[in-house]
């Protein structure tokens, strides 16, 4: 399976993506199409044996539509000046068409030529030639509202072209009469309101996307945060390429007042680095050899060579707004009820405006009146403001969401977190910063306690622990030799075990000492250590117990605080954690979690996350995306807390650019407001609908409300403008 995400043009409204998506679904080698109607795009996953780029292209023309190519990150595109400058002439034309249209109705000094009572024919003429051209202005319009029609499909356009093209027929008919001398027509004409709603919906659309570019600010931002040009080191000299030149491997160069130009790894010089469009990390961080430097830093102070690892796509940037795209491509439930809605919506609005019109005629009306009550109805009901209401909020919220180091892989993750009850935390990494240090250590052996550590570090500098990270660092620290290690085992959620020079070591909890049925005899200095909030590593060498030592933890900035507030909401915090009880209780007692699950093995963890889904919670999993990745993909949300250069590999539906837990109370008060904020939008775009469209088949006519197709094609844009000016009041929510 292959996926790609194309640009696609030519579509109006949710009718539009909903039906290219329902239609693209049904072809033989598409797998899943999911499309995105405020970024014009489409993901889809297909079978490379059955399909390629141009035969998934030709089933987008085929429904309709034209593909754009494949979606570029980097070059989201802007406004064309020739639309800009088409809009406006037309401006003019359509004030210069209802002048001459309607000018003579108040009196206004119309000249002799255009006057439909001294020059019915000349009248009925001009305003033919100007139609034809807001016609042509349209003509993208009627030809996708055809197609959609053939294609049994029917869209936004669809309603205004057999609308448009109704009264234009009419207004011929009209016109043939006049000609021939029935200068009673000359009052029925609907030239104008072809014209008139034309110009309109291009206004409305042209207004859409401006308000659309909107909501893509932080994508935007993104993409335009790597520098175009880069200083390389080539034979010793410096010389200044443009980004597409630069390879992997090649050294770099960063001075004070410059951007980081690929991901990369520090080989000389030191600098305090801006990262804070990745990690949400206000203050600059000091950046030396051997540390990794992302695509877009600013460097403050310090002269610096790097090494490129990351570039183009796969930079930690391009990720970003790749994962970012994704997101969009995907689909909350409430965006797929409403997609759904809008499938039904351009049929039945189809079948009320023929029954009107056909009522219209039956009970005596003039085939002009019926007809323009016709009009109204197709253009008044168009679903632009219903297609409009679910995704822009997502993209509002997603832009949020970036802008506070929190990455969004999937859409839905913005509906789920706001019914979230049940919040899991990992210990190690997670609540704590997983930076532990030496507290105490019980010597039970002959051997020097800097001997053990330096067999401790040499051991653990093949695991991924944090644990194992505290000796590792150890031996660097104080410039000991790394020992050779043989048969390294990882026994995940136990310890380690190595040999040096023949010697067996196990590191690991009591577990480990349980699980090699090794006796012991130091319980009562264990219970000393966790009374004091240690975890306690035992050493074992060849069977035989010869060490304890207690480490302790820091706790993440903020835990506290965030675990009061969310107490405060009614959402239960429980902690997971490998620590014995006793550890775990006292850290739990500080931050305020006063459901402690310790000694827990990765796949008990994930049992858990099952166990309490399987009590109908809405279960969110925050842990460090090593150890917890079972649980993680477990839960409802799976958040890692992870730093910006981890992104790629991570698997988790959600993760923290930024290592502070008060973006998961951002991300459910993000997620609340948006879900309100969808409700209403829907609830306004169904209100107009519901409204509008009795007022447009004329029943409070009796009571003198009544609307035309002009009327309608104005009524529409403001329906549009509703949402998208609430969908962009998620930008000024308080978050925390």
């Amino acid at each position: 399976m292959k996926n790609i995400m194309l640009v696609i043009e030519g579509m109006t409204c949710s009718a539009c993506s909903n039906g290219l998506e329902k239609y693209l679904n049904k072809q033989n080698g598409i797998i899943n199409a999911n499309v995105n109607l405020v970024m014009a795009s489409a993901s889809i996953d297909y079978d490379e044996n059955i399909l390629n780029q141009e035969k998934i292209e030709k089933y987008i023309m085929n429904a309709g539509f034209k593909s754009g190519g494949i979606f570029k990150e980097v070059n989201i595109e802007k406004k064309n000046k020739n639309e800009k400058i088409q809009l406006i002439i037309f401006s003019i034309l359509a004030v210069i068409l209802m002048y001459i249209s309607m000018g003579h109705m108040v009196d206004l000094p119309v000249p002799t030529l255009f006057n439909p009572h001294n020059n019915p024919i000349s009248y009925t003429v001009i305003l033919f030639l100007m139609t034809i051209l807001f016609l042509v202005y349209g003509y993208d319009i009627l030809k996708n509202g055809y197609k959609n029609l053939i294609h049994k499909i029917p869209n936004m356009d669809t309603l205004i072209t057999i609308g448009v093209i109704s009264s234009f027929v009419y207004s011929l008919y009209g016109m043939y009469k006049i000609i021939i001398g029935n200068y009673d027509y000359t009052m029925n004409l609907y030239f104008e309101s072809s014209a008139i709603v034309i110009y309109f919906v291009k206004l409305g659309r042209y207004l859409d996307e401006i308000n659309k570019d909107k909501t893509k600010e932080a994508i935007k931002k993104l993409i335009e945060i790597t520098p175009n040009q880069a200083t390389v080191e080539i034979d010793g000299k410096e010389k200044i390429v443009t980004l597409d030149v630069i390879k992997k491997g090649n050294i770099l160069i960063s001075k004070p007042g410059e951007k980081i130009a690929v991901d990369g790894e520090i080989i000389e010089g030191k600098a305090h680095l801006d990262e804070a469009f990745i990690t949400g990390e206000s203050k600059p961080v000091m950046k030396e050899i051997g540390k990794k430097v992302i695509a877009g830093s600013f460097n403050y102070d310090g002269f610096i060579k790097y090494r490129a690892e990351k570039i183009g796509k796969e930079s930690t940037v391009s990720e970003i707004v790749r994962l970012v795209m994704e997101a969009s491509n995907t689909k909350a439930p409430i965006a797929k009820i409403a997609d759904k809605i809008s499938g039904y919506f351009v049929p039945i609005v189809l079948v009320i405006a023929f029954i009107t019109f056909f009522i219209y005629l039956i009970l005596g009306a003039s085939a002009s009146t019926a007809i323009s009550t016709f009009i109204t109805i197709l253009v008044v009901a168009c679903p632009c403001s219903l297609g409009l209401a679910t995704p822009l909020a997502i993209v509002v919220s997603e832009g949020i969401c970036i802008n506070n180091g929190i990455l969004v892989k999937k859409s839905e993750i913005l509906e789920i977190a706001s019914k979230v009850d049940t919040l899991v935390f990992d210990k190690t990494g997670t609540l704590t910063y997983g930076r532990l240090k030496i507290s105490k250590i019980y010597n039970y052996s002959n051997i020097a306690e800097q001997e053990i550590l330096q067999i401790l570090g040499s051991i653990e500098a093949n695991s991924t622990h944090p644990i194992g990270k505290v000796f590792f660092d150890y031996i660097k620290e104080k410039k000991l030799e790394k020992l050779k290690v043989d048969n390294f085992k990882n026994l995940s959620g136990y310890g380690v075990v190595g040999e040096i020079s023949d010697n067996e070591y196990i590191l690991g909890n009591r577990k480990i000492v349980e699980k090699y049925c090794i006796p012991n005899t130091h319980l009562n200095d264990e219970q000393i250590l966790t009374s004091k909030g240690n975890s306690v590593i035992y050493v074992i060498r060849n069977k035989k117990i010869i060490a304890l030592i207690g480490l302790n933890d820091i706790i993440r900035e903020n835990v506290k605080e965030t675990i009061e507030k969310l107490n405060q909401r009614n959402i239960q915090t429980i902690m997971l954690t490998g620590d014995n009880e006793e550890t775990a209780k006292n850290i739990g007692k500080e931050i305020g979690i006063t459901k402690i699950i310790p000694n827990v093995l990765p796949k008990e963890k994930a049992d858990i996350i099952k166990k309490l889904k399987e009590e109908k919670r809405k279960v969110m999993m925050c842990g460090d995306g090593i150890n917890d990745s079972p649980a993680l993909a477990n839960s409802d949300i799976g958040i890692s807390v992870k730093s910006g250069t981890d992104i790629a590999r991570d698997s988790s539906d959600v993760i923290l650019t930024k290592n502070d837990l008060t973006a998961v109370l951002k991300l459910i008060n993000i997620s609340t407001n948006t879900i309100r904020n969808i409700k209403q939008n829907l609830f306004w775009a169904f209100f107009y609908n519901l409204l509008m469209i009795p007022i447009a088949m004329g029943i409070l006519i009796p009571i003198g409300i009544y609307i035309n197709p002009m009327i309608a094609s104005i009524a529409m844009i403001f329906s549009s403008f509703t949402v998208i000016l609430n969908a962009l009041r998620l930008k000024k929510i308080k978050i925390i």
